[in-house]
């Protein structure tokens, strides 16, 4: 199981983004490989709210569906972040003062040290700093 962070759902759907041809390639290779994927809420939240603001309405929409056909497909979970979760990232985000983590961020790190992820696809350097390998080419 492979943990997608905000920055490749937004870099797979956003075609001007500067990591959108290898986010396309590492989505399609983990979908043709049949790797289960994992995100949260939270993450969806974060991607829906910077494509509403950096495309438009429409084009944040149009990701939701595409999550949603995800979903249904099988290969992708959506995690609900619950109050066990929230209180262990306001936990970890307390330790944090000196990095520039977001909330989100920490409870993206408490869901992959709950479910046991050693590897998300993301372009953000915070998960290896947290001893998640980071999956930016196909493999």
């Amino acid at each position: 199981m492979i943990f997608v962070d905000t920055g490749a759902w937004i870099a797979v759907y956003k075609r001007n983004d500067r990591h959108h041809r290898a986010a396309v390639a590492i989505y399609n290779n983990l979908r043709a490989r049949e790797i289960q994927l994992l995100t949260t809420d939270y993450v969806i939240d974060e991607a829906v709210t910077r494509l509403r603001y950096d495309a438009n309405h429409s084009v944040a929409v149009a990701f939701l569906e595409f999550i949603g056909n995800a979903e249904m497909a099988g290969g992708l979970t959506v995690l609900a972040i619950d109050k066990d979760l929230f209180e262990k990232a306001k936990a970890l985000f307390r330790q944090y003062d000196s990095t520039r983590l977001s909330f989100t961020d920490c409870t993206s790190f408490v869901v992959c040290r709950e479910n046991n992820i050693l590897e998300a696809f993301a372009f953000d350097q915070h998960f290896s700093m947290m001893g998640i390998d980071l999956r930016q080419y196909p493999i």
